[in-house]
């Protein structure tokens, strides 16, 4: 393939959506805090950047993903707007894909930050004549492995439209929305369709069952999701049930059994 695709962000998701890339034939450059972490993907043919500058200067598409709120700040000062970042070399004809899951409160509050600056994020990347894409996905390393998530996109419906064939392989649909409980949905201004078609997609339908029930019964347990980045999902749901004054009490109950796990594993080190 032509385009060349660049991916800012190796960790257990960004590593393994590079990794399926690879596989079906696009040309990907990767850059990543840690370098050493781009290795495994260079024995595959991907180029490594020394800079996310570099990145955007060579690939039509750059996406960057982050596993957190507090990692995704870091990402809008130094990937993007830090010397040798991605403002660098965004211009006319380049997309910038954000797929870091995070709250609205974070983006909020790093948009306010960075403004004070000189622009926010999207007005940053959209000023110089770049295209930008919001578009965090659902599902874990399996997923990620077996090009089976579901990426939730929304922004710029042209970027949307040329980064299809890299979505198409990384995962199994796109749609845009954000999902959340139906109830919370029609608080805050979705689609509760859009939300039944995404969990139809997801692991909450039997495919769950199907994918871990092999594995169970052979007593594999290995990890393909940091158990903290789960949590850290769950409390990103609670956080936005509050501000729409949503009840979720099971969410709340799995939560808090969560924070009690940790605090015994933290108390017998």
């Amino acid at each position: 393939m032509e385009v060349e695709v660049g991916f800012l962000g190796l960790g257990i998701m960004g590593k393994a959506m590079s990794m399926n890339l690879l596989r079906h034939g696009f040309r990907v450059t990767v850059w990543n805090r840690t370098l050493s972490r781009c290795d495994e993907l260079v024995e595959l043919g991907a180029s490594v950047a020394e800079t996310p500058a570099a990145v955007v200067k060579k690939c039509t598409y750059t996406i960057a993903i982050l596993s957190d709120p507090s990692a995704a700040l870091s990402l809008v000062f130094l990937v993007v707007f830090d010397k040798d970042g991605v403002l660098e070399e965004i211009c006319s004809g380049k997309g910038y894909i954000d797929m870091s899951t995070v709250d609205c409160h974070t983006l909020q509050r790093s948009v306010r930050v960075v403004m004070q600056l000189f622009f926010a994020y999207l007005q940053a990347i959209t000023s110089k004549g770049g295209y930008f894409l919001e578009a965090p996905v659902s599902g874990s390393k399996k997923q990620a492995e077996d090009g089976q998530l579901v990426i939730l996109a929304a922004g710029e419906k042209a970027l949307y439209d040329e980064v299809l064939p890299a979505f198409n392989v990384m995962g199994k649909n796109m749609m845009n929305a954000f999902s959340e409980g139906l109830t919370l949905a029609d608080k805050s201004g979705l689609n509760p369709q859009t939300l039944l078609d995404v969990l139809d997609l997801g692991g909450i339908a039997n495919p769950m069952f199907r994918m871990k029930g092999p594995a169970m019964l052979q007593k594999s347990y290995s990890p393909h999701f940091p158990l903290k980045h789960q949590q850290k999902d769950m409390r990103l749901a609670l956080s936005l049930a509050d501000d729409y004054a949503v009840s979720m009490p099971v969410a709340a109950a799995a939560n808090e059994s969560e924070n009690m796990k940790n605090m015994l594993s933290n108390a017998g080190d």
